[in-house]
């Protein structure tokens, strides 16, 4: 089975709101997302002229049920340590609330949700020297992170909150499945991510030896269906190829595996089993006309 090509990366995810301007003030005041774009109920936030983020009102959506499909949370890969002790003061100053933090070996990471309930990672990867690897596979743990030591990284980087500091992307995608062999024959068998960790309810797929670029859990959701229509949370998520020719291998594999799939100027639009919605581009980024019209 052919992987998908190592330069693979997720692009940017786009998420269903119940109120625009308190998503916004959410993610530009508290994250530090740039607002780039706002049009009819939608906006592209990023960092510095690129968008990572889709917010899409939907006048009184209520938050996806814990026990659905979907979206578990995206994460906000911040370049360096010090970044990261950044996004956590902003956190403290702000008053938001702290949903969680662990050190997984590979990455040290902080948990919250926006006012939707929306699940969001910030984290920051350690060298890919130091990832410990056992019988080819990257090992990922859920150990207990040093907030105390991460915030003395400021005492050495003394530089002001100025948002999210350039360079950062988003990383990684968390999703919650109902079954995690249908999740494997899709993402892994399909559209060729390769296995970097099997965990008890859990899988982990990347692309060019990543620690993850996807994660599938059935933790609450074995067995499950997908939110109702109308719900708050994952609308789409871009997974961004190298090349067209990429994109034409994965869409062989797609035909063979009897998968349907759009193709529209330069998109291919797709849904996984569980109707998480996905677009795979070509290049670096869409360009904000696409990100904020496009309905896959």
């Amino acid at each position: 089975m052919a992987s998908i090509h190592p330069d693979t990366q997720i692009g940017l995810v786009a998420l269903t709101v119940a109120e625009l301007d308190r998503s916004i003030r959410f993610y530009n005041g508290v994250l530090g997302f740039r607002l780039i774009q706002r049009r009819d109920g939608t906006a592209a936030l990023g960092v510095e002229q690129t968008p990572l983020l889709v917010l899409a009102e939907q006048p009184g959506a209520r938050p996806k049920s814990p026990y659905m499909t979907g979206l578990y949370h995206f994460a906000i890969l911040v370049p360096t340590r010090a970044d990261l002790a950044r996004s956590l003061r902003r956190l403290a100053e702000t008053r938001y609330p702290l949903g969680g933090s662990s050190d997984h070996l590979v990455s040290e990471a902080l948990y919250l949700s926006d006012p939707d309930g929306n699940g969001i990672e910030v984290y920051r990867d350690r060298p890919p020297s130091a990832w410990p690897v056992q019988s080819g596979q990257v090992q990922m743990a859920v150990d207990p992170l040093d907030l105390e030591d991460l915030l003395a990284e400021l005492e050495r980087d003394r530089r002001p909150w100025q948002g999210l500091a350039p360079g950062t992307r988003i990383g990684h995608i968390h999703l919650q499945v109902a079954d995690l062999r249908r999740a494997e024959a899709f993402y892994h068998g399909v559209l060729g991510f390769d296995v970097t960790q099997h965990m008890p309810g859990a899988l982990f797929v990347s692309a060019g030896g990543y620690h993850h670029h996807l994660g599938l859990n059935t933790w609450h959701t074995r067995g499950a269906p997908p939110p109702p229509a109308g719900s708050a949370g994952l609308r789409y998520f871009t997974i961004r190829l190298p090349d067209e020719a990429e994109q034409a291998r994965v869409a062989q594999r797609l035909q063979a595996a009897e998968i349907p799939f759009a193709q529209r100027d330069g998109v291919l639009a797709l849904r996984d089993p569980w109707d998480n919605r996905i677009l795979l581009t070509v290049g670096p980024a869409l360009p904000f006309e696409e990100v904020l019209t496009v309905t896959p």
